[in-house]
């Protein structure tokens, strides 16, 4: 019975000490991977957003979307109420 728990210990020792080298060893390899997959994400995100359609408002221009209310609900909406607290 001790001779297996001395077993076990051993193998836990080995397979920690394993995993650390083997960690140490591909490391640089999986951060240089995750580094070039993140960056061709990166790019393809910044070539996808440049290829917009270009659209017929200038630049510093303010535009505003919004659809007309009709008069049945202007009726039934008196708006958004805000409630303020005061402040001392």
């Amino acid at each position: 019975m001790l001779a297996g728990l001395f077993k076990t210990i051993l193998y836990i020792l080995v397979f920690y000490y394993a995993f650390k080298f083997l960690a140490r060893l591909f490391a640089p390899f999986l951060m240089k991977k995750a580094a070039e997959t993140i960056q061709k994400k990166a790019e393809q995100q910044y070539n996808r957003g440049s290829q917009r359609p270009k659209s017929d408002v200038s630049e510093g221009e303010t535009v505003i979307d919004k659809k007309p209310i009709s008069q049945k609900q202007s009726k039934n909406s008196v708006g958004e109420y805000v409630d303020f607290e005061e402040i001392d």
